[in-house]
């Protein structure tokens, strides 16, 4: 009888450590859902001034639309824009990033392959040195005659390689607003409505290739106009230094345009990036540039090509000058 009770009481004692075990053992955590953004300097960040140290020039910035919606909904962040990229580069250096685990995806591209930064260093030199109008017709007949098929391409093997992924294409805002305040840049407001309107043309590219593939537009437009180039706010850099930084979207671009214009479609809720938000997402700078580092050899591979700033003062200029019958040193005075 003593031996049964002492055996009921062993029983007892291993049933509540049992119990007091399970109720303290740590309880799994669901990994976060995953976010690759993919592109180029309009999705990178470059304009806003700050970079993570990756290892490369591709100008990832914390305070871009992807770092602000993957800080506000939690998600785990793959950064793959890249400033400069084109169709091809995202092909080869970007997709990799793309699984069936892969839950968002945000992409910007098609502006590098259209030629932006020749036509527009080619329009920012005065009219009777440019040839700004033959340089957009380039630029118009490739977005639309040879950029569907890239993008329809490109959007496939999207879908395939994330075949569960919610994905949004974004696009690009009309940079100016019809006057030029730079000192060094001659920019006409016909030569500025017409690069607005090749803004919206590949715009319109763009969202037609994404609706073919049942993907969703985010259209910028609307949320930039009273912020182009400047206009104040200015959510769009102007002629800048270091050069590169010119003709992208800044903090505020990013913050106030950018974010919320992308954020509800692929999310389903609006995020409102305001400054408490930029200042966490800034404390993801290290983990998000150790997460590029693995990449960092391909994105070596990606060469951007940047404005140039007009020089007036080249033997070419100079020859450009004397047969438009222009007189170059008192046209420079007058500027």
């Amino acid at each position: 009888m003593a031996l049964n009770r002492a055996l009921a009481h062993l029983a007892g004692i291993a049933a509540t450590v049992l119990t007091a075990g399970l109720l303290t053992a740590p309880v799994a955590q669901a990994a976060p859902p995953s976010y690759v953004a993919l592109g180029d300097s309009y999705s990178s960040g470059t304009g806003t001034r700050s970079y993570i140290d990756d290892g490369t020039s591709c100008k990832r910035s914390t305070a871009a639309f992807p770092s602000l919606i993957a800080t506000a909904r939690g998600y785990a962040l793959n950064f793959r824009a890249c400033g400069g990229a084109k169709i091809p580069d995202v092909t080869n250096t970007q997709l990799s990033a793309l699984s069936a685990a892969t839950n968002y995806v945000s992409i910007s591209v098609g502006g590098n392959d259209a030629g932006f930064a020749d036509v527009i260093t080619e329009c920012a030199l005065p009219g009777w040195a440019s040839n700004c109008d033959g340089k957009i017709n380039t630029a118009q007949a490739y977005i639309a005659n040879t950029l569907p098929g890239a993008l329809g391409t490109l959007y496939a093997s999207i879908r395939s390689k994330a075949p569960n992924a919610k994905v949004v294409v974004v696009g690009y805002p009309r940079i100016f607003m019809g006057e030029d305040c730079s000192a060094l840049t001659w920019f006409s407001p016909a030569e500025q409505t017409r690069l607005n309107q090749t803004a919206d043309q590949l715009n319109a590219r763009l969202a037609a290739a994404a609706a073919a593939r049942g993907f969703s537009f985010a259209n910028p437009t609307s949320r930039f106009i009273g912020h182009a180039v400047c206009d104040s706010p200015a959510w769009l850099t102007n002629l800048s230094v270091p050069v590169g930084e010119s003709f992208h979207p800044n903090v505020a671009g990013h913050s106030s345009g950018y974010t919320p214009a992308v954020s509800g479609l692929l999310t389903g809720a609006t995020v409102t990036a305001d400054a408490t938000l930029l200042a966490t997402a800034a404390t993801q700078a290290e983990s998000l540039a150790q997460t590029q580092r693995q990449y960092a050899e391909a994105d070596r591979s990606i060469e951007p090509k940047e404005f140039v700033v007009p020089d007036l003062t080249t033997p070419a200029m100079r020859k450009a000058a004397r047969k438009a019958g222009v007189d170059l040193d008192e046209f420079l005075a007058r500027r």
